[in-house]
This record gives structure tokens, C-alpha cells and sequence, in this order.
């Protein structure tokens, strides 16, 4: 079978399995955090469990990239700038600045993540160093402008959200709060928000059918979580604001 066939069909399948992602997530929250629960299996510390699921996305990214006919190229290098501007971040910066002492996630977490981001990287690095062609002109395209504003406002809302979350609690303190400021005025998981939108950006800005596959299966996966995580709040708060909602402000 060509590589380009191949590609295609890997793509429609990450669409695929986004289906059943999400329905099962709707009824089964995944026991990571707040919802971290026996049953699951060997545990190992949350730090290691973070950075083992996201190594495929920074690391085997970048190796099957550097494999492609394009990879020296000035669009496929910029794309490898937006990608790793999140990845590197959140391989090696964001399991650092979580408060993980003591805390745990079963190992099957990682296992499944690094089964989706080892599919997900070689969908997208290959489309973007080999398979896709992009002249510099792209850089100028509306398209491409249009997608990068949205990647970069979304890994804003993201990692504001996550440094509100991180620094909730005092250091000593247990226990959960009702989170404020920001997207929270108006959502309960504005980091999920966050990562939707900066994916789509992706999706824009490469305009391509693995970009694409990535939003859907990221809104997928996510989606349900922020769902599960508003549920929570509203059960374990008398005074949650009845206003939020879940992952996009004033719908859902």
C-alpha cells in the first residue's frame, strides 16, 4: 500500500475511534485527579505518568519529522515551532509546576495516551515534512495567519487556566476550590476550552485532514472530561455559579 494511502486511512481511523472516545468517556471518567479511583490497575507517581504519556507527541514527532523530504523547508520548520511550542511544555515543563507530591494514576493511562500521540505524531509530522507540500507563500495565506492567531489564543486560555488550577491551594492546604478569574467567570474547564481552540488553530493553519483529525479527536476526549469535571463541581459546591458552563462559554 502507498505511504499516502496509508496516511489517509490512519487519518479517517483518528477520526474514527474519536466516536467511541467520547462516548465512552461520557459514561466512564478517567481516574486521573479528581476522579482517581481504585480498580484500575498498577499505579505510578503522577509526574512520571504526565510525562511518559506526552514524550510520543514531543519526542517521536520530531524524529519521524526529520525524516521527511521537507523537513528542512520553512513552513514544514514553522509548524514544527507551533507543535513543539506545546509539546516541550507540556512534556517537560507542565508535569514540573503541578503540586503531584504523593498523588498517583493507574499506568494504564500513560499505556492508552502513548497508543493515541504515537498514531497522532506520526499522522501529523509525516503530513507536514513529507507528504503535504507548503511553499512560503502559505506563510502569508489567510488561512495560515488566521489558524496561528487562534493556536496562539488558545494555548493562552490554556495555560492561564492551568496556572489558576496550580495555584488554588496554598502550599499546605488539601482539599478542592470553586477556581475564579479568567475563562472561569464563565466556564468550569477553560483549559479544556483552551486546548480545543488552540487545535483548531492547527487544523486552520496546516489545512490539512490530520490537522483536522486532531481537533475533532482532541474535542472528543476532552469535551467529555470538562462535562465530567462540571458535574463534579456542582455536586461537591452548594454555591458553584450557576452561570458556567462546562467547555464553551454560554452552550455547553
Amino acid at each position: 500500500m502507498p505511504e499516502r494511502t496509508l496516511h489517509f486511512y490512519l487519518a479517517l481511523t483518528e477520526i474514527g475511534i474519536a466516536i467511541p472516545t467520547a462516548i465512552a468517556l461520557l459514561w466512564i471518567s478517567a481516574p486521573y485527579g479528581r476522579h482517581v479511583r481504585d480498580g484500575w490497575g498498577p499505579t505510578i507517581p503522577n509526574r512520571a505518568g504526565w510525562i511518559l504519556m506526552e514524550l510520543p507527541a514531543c519526542v517521536l514527532y520530531a524524529a519521524i519529522f526529520f525524516l521527511g523530504d521537507h523537513r528542512f523547508e520553512v513552513v514544514p520548520l514553522v509548524f514544527l515551532g507551533f507543535w513543539q511550542l506545546h509539546y516541550v511544555h507540556r512534556t517537560f515543563v507542565f508535569p514540573f509546576r503541578l503540586r503531584a507530591k504523593g498523588k498517583r494514576m493507574p499506568l494504564s493511562i500513560p499505556l492508552m495516551a502513548i497508543v493515541f500521540n504515537s498514531l497522532n505524531a506520526y499522522v501529523n509530522a509525516r503530513w507536514i515534512s513529507h507528504l503535504g507540500s507548503y511553499d512560503e507563500a502559505w506563510l502569508t495565506d489567510p488561512r495560515f495567519l488566521a489558524g496561528a492567531g487562534v493556536f496562539l489564543i488558545g494555548m493562552a486560555i490554556n495555560l492561564h487556566a492551568d496556572t489558576v488550577l496550580i495555584h488554588l491551594r496554598k502550599p499546605g492546604e488539601t482539599g478542592y476550590k470553586i477556581p475564579q478569574g479568567g475563562l472561569y467567570r464563565w466556564l468550569s474547564c477553560p483549559n479544556y476550552f483552551g486546548e480545543i481552540v488552540e487545535w483548531c488553530g492547527w487544523a486552520l493553519m496546516t489545512w490539512s485532514l490530520a490537522g483536522a483529525a486532531f481537533a475533532i479527536y482532541t474535542a472528543a476526549n476532552v469535551g467529555p472530561r470538562a462535562l465530567t469535571n462540571h458535574r463534579w463541581y456542582r455536586e461537591k459546591f452548594d454555591d458553584y455559579p450557576k452561570e458556567r458552563r462546562a467547555v464553551i462559554p454560554f452552550l455547553l
